[in-house]
């Protein structure tokens, strides 16, 4: 078994995940605010604590593989990698291709991270089709059918939505997203209306948009839920199947490693 340890990062638009992985397990991972702003020496001496703190050094990482969705970041972290760690990135799909059929109308469209989870999604389902929801900064579902990418949806995301309500209207409570229950009432306080209505409000989304599209992919349909509001969606959500928290993080690291059959 390869035992060489590399680095994964999800690079999203609102926090960038950093994990430690080897060909067969990922191990502990950290979060860190994207910051497009920072030098690669910001970044770099973040990784060194990074591995620090993981226990690991420099000369443990042989490399790094990227899901990037903000383009300033990738020179930034490129450099930091190759002073601090002596290693390269390979950015997916520019530098390491996925074995995975884009059907996009412009494939060069499709962000990086909806890549990767569909990707990640289709080896480690034996469906033929699948759905692949993630919850982050915007809510996405992206279809694959057989080994081939169909593209998808893209909705507002949770947290965005729970900002866009806090910043708007300044008498509203502090939300918190907790579930007194997971049967659907009527909300009986301010907090306990909103909180329901986002999280219930969002389980709706997923399997009334899941139902249409499995309308159009035609045949049965797994759906697989990632991101960082997954479980707790799923708790009330009959559409979702399956919850893969680092769905992202495995996609890249079997797009570097390869796919054990």
């Amino acid at each position: 078994m390869n035992s060489e340890t590399i680095l994964l990062f999800d690079v999203g638009n609102t926090n960038t995940k950093i994990g430690f992985s080897t060909r067969s397990d990922i191990g502990l991972s950290f979060v860190l605010p994207t910051d497009p702003g920072g030098t690669s020496d910001s970044w770099g001496l973040r990784l060194l604590e990074i591995c620090r703190v993981a226990g690991y050094s420099p000369k443990d990482i042989v490399g790094g593989a990227v899901s990037s969705v903000v383009p300033p970041m990738n020179p930034i972290l490129k450099s930091a990698v190759k002073k601090f760690l002596s290693c390269d990135l390979k950015f997916v799909p520019k530098d390491i291709e996925l074995s995975l059929e884009n059907k996009y109308e412009r494939p060069w469209e499709v962000g990086a991270d909806r890549l990767v989870t569909a990707f990640s999604g289709r080896c480690i389902s034996d469906s033929e089709n699948i759905i692949v929801v993630d919850f982050g900064t915007a809510t996405t579902f992206d279809c694959v059918v057989g080994n081939a990418y169909m593209g998808g949806l893209i909705c507002p995301g949770v947290m965005s939505s729970t900002k866009a309500l806090s910043s708007e209207t300044a008498k509203l409570p502090h939300i918190t997203l907790e579930l007194e229950s997971t049967v659907v009432r009527p909300g009986r306080s301010t907090a306990d209306s909103l909180n329901q209505g986002l999280i219930f409000g969002f389980a709706a989304m997923v399997e009334g948009l899941s139902e249409r599209l499995r309308g159009t992919l035609g045949g049965e349909v797994e759906l697989i839920a990632t991101g960082g509001f997954a479980s707790k969606i799923a708790e009330v959500c009959c559409a979702i199947d399956l919850v893969e928290p680092t769905l992202l993080l495995d996609g890249l690291r079997m797009s570097w490693f390869g796919v054990d059959e």
